[in-house]
Order: structure tokens, then C-alpha cells, then sequence
């Protein structure tokens, strides 16, 4: 059996990761592709309660190296129970979010440095990396707006500005870093107009790894 396809999408909140990625569900679907859709942190019972912990207001004091772990004890739990077993299964699964976000938002805003970033992910993930990211491209200004104008901010979204922006130029750098693998995404182009530039990847995809 053919292993299923790993699609992750990045970016700031507010960039229209979920959007692109509703569209992306539902386009693989009536391709009769067998799909599961994932959000980090979270996925799963254990690491739900984990996100808790993380997005809670009230951690100011978390601890940069905590908030690392954290994350990487989330995804480590939704690797074992989900996204393994599915790939395995070839369920092709798609998340928001995953690895990269760690690499942006604790190697960098956080200066941590991508490579102990890394080291710890490597453990938590077993090295299970995307055949595919799309990184939502949009003025972090812009997205932080339109996050904040939608629901009440959790303690990432309630930091500065100037933390957001070092996200943002974070993705930049692992876009230079795996150009094979990122794809940026104009996200201010419009929905349909951007995930007409995702089906172009994807399809391009399909045609070389699903039979």
C-alpha cells in the first residue's frame, strides 16, 4: 500500500490557514482520497490538554525551553496515535501547523536557534517531515488584525508586534532553507485566487505519488 501524502500549512493566525486548508479537504475528497485533517497543538485527548497549557493567558512565566517541549510533547503524541498510523494506512492527512511553527516561533522569535529546535522535534516526530507545506504569506500586521478582530487572543497571539514580525521574517528563512518543500502562498490575493495556486501543487503531487 502506497503511504499517504503529509500536507502542512504555516503561517501567522489570521493568514487563512484553516480556509485554504477547509478547500484543500474538500478538493482531495471528491478525488476519492481518504483524508484526515489535523490542528497543532492539539489533534488528540492528550495533546488538547496540552494546548491548554500552552495557550493559557495566565503562563506568562512559561519558560521559552518549556513552551518548546510542551509543543514537541504534543506533537509526539499526535505523531504515535495519528498522523503515523494514518500515513501508514495511506491516509493522506493534513494539518495546520507542525514542525515549522516550532522552528519560527521558539528557534527564532524565541532564540532558542533552529537547530536545538530541531534535535527535540526530530525525537518527537521520529523524523516524519511533510511531502508538502504551503506557508499562508501575509503582513503579519494584517493577520494579527484579522485574528484579534475575530476571537479573543491566547497568549502567542497577545504577544508584541515585534515578536510577530520575527515569526514572519522566521518563515521567510525556512522558506530559503527548503525550497523543495515550503511553497509560499500569496495570501492576500484572495481565497479562491490562492488556493487555485495550491491545487497546482497538489496536483503536480498527486501525479507523482498517488497511483
Amino acid at each position: 500500500m502506497r503511504k499517504g501524502l503529509f500536507i502542512t500549512f504555516e503561517g501567522s493566525d489570521g493568514s487563512g490557514k484553516s480556509t485554504q486548508l477547509s478547500l484543500l479537504k474538500e478538493y482531495l475528497m471528491n478525488k476519492g482520497i481518504r483524508i484526515i485533517t489535523l490542528r497543532e497543538p492539539g489533534g488528540v485527548a492528550i495533546s488538547e490538554k496540552i494546548r491548554g497549557i500552552i495557550l493559557d493567558n495566565r503562563n506568562t512565566e512559561m519558560d521559552p525551553v518549556a513552551e518548546m517541549l510542551l509543543y514537541a510533547a504534543s506533537r509526539a503524541q499526535l505523531v504515535s496515535q495519528l498522523i503515523k498510523p494514518s500515513l501508514e494506512k495511506g491516509i493522506t492527512v493534513i494539518c495546520d501547523r507542525y514542525v515549522d511553527s516550532s522552528y519560527v516561533y521558539q528557534g527564532l522569535a524565541r532564540g532558542l536557534g533552529i537547530d536545538t529546535v530541531k534535535i527535540v522535534n526530530d525525537i518527537a516526530t521520529g523524523n516524519i517531515m511533510p511531502d508538502i507545506t504551503f506557508f499562508m504569506d501575509i503582513d503579519p500586521e494584517l493577520a494579527l488584525k484579522r485574528r484579534l478582530n475575530s476571537s479573543v487572543p491566547d497568549r502567542l497571539e497577545n504577544e508584541s508586534i515585534e515578536f510577530h514580525r520575527n515569526v514572519y521574517n522566521g518563515y521567510l528563512k525556512l522558506i530559503e532553507m527548503y525550497p523543495e518543500r515550503i511553497k509560499r502562498i500569496n495570501g492576500e490575493i484572495g481565497i479562491e485566487a490562492a488556493f487555485s495556486l495550491i491545487k497546482e501543487y497538489i496536483d503536480a503531487l498527486l501525479c507523482r505519488y498517488i497511483e
